[in-house]
């Protein structure tokens, strides 16, 4: 019911009408661009790991791919990303619904760059059959991030 916990936290913002439900996955950033109708680079991925014990997520352009050493740069550690099994108790969602709205206290959330080039993106809603419709202030305010960070490279 992890979909259920994401619509009720972007009530706070008025947003929970923007989550779509699709009949067919959207488990992966392919299966997501399908499901909504749009190109890959405008999925925002949601991307785990474990920085200084704690968990963190980056949220990224679909086609975007961790860069190790800009990841090092700017987290003063290696890029360790949270086992599969581990996510959903770690984070509050599982594989493949990860976003960060109705996530675990605690948890981190930071937006990549590579997100910027985009007016509207569609983040996962706590299941792998969901996305919620957001502009990039949108995302900014319900994600209730850190910052902006440039840690992704862009695979075309």
């Amino acid at each position: 019911m992890s979909i259920e916990k994401a619509r009720k936290y972007l009530e706070q913002f008025n947003l929970a009408d923007r989550v779509l439900e699709f009949s067919v996955s959207s488990a992966t950033v392919k299966d997501a661009a399908i499901a909504v109708g749009c190109t890959e680079g405008e999925i925002a991925k949601s991307l785990t790991f474990i920085v200084d014990g704690s968990p963190i997520m980056i949220l990224a352009e679909g086609t975007a791919k961790i860069d190790n050493s800009k990841f090092k740069a700017e987290f003063h550690t290696k890029a360790t990303m949270i086992p599969f099994d581990d996510v959903e108790r770690l984070i509050g969602h599982v594989v493949g619904g990860v976003c960060p709205f109705g996530i675990n206290d605690g948890v981190k959330v930071y937006l990549d760059n590579s997100l910027k080039k985009y007016s509207i993106v569609y983040p996962a809603a706590g299941n792998d059959k969901s996305a919620v419709k957001l502009s990039i202030e949108e995302l900014e305010k319900a994600s209730k991030f850190i910052k902006w960070v440039d840690v992704c490279k862009v695979i075309e």
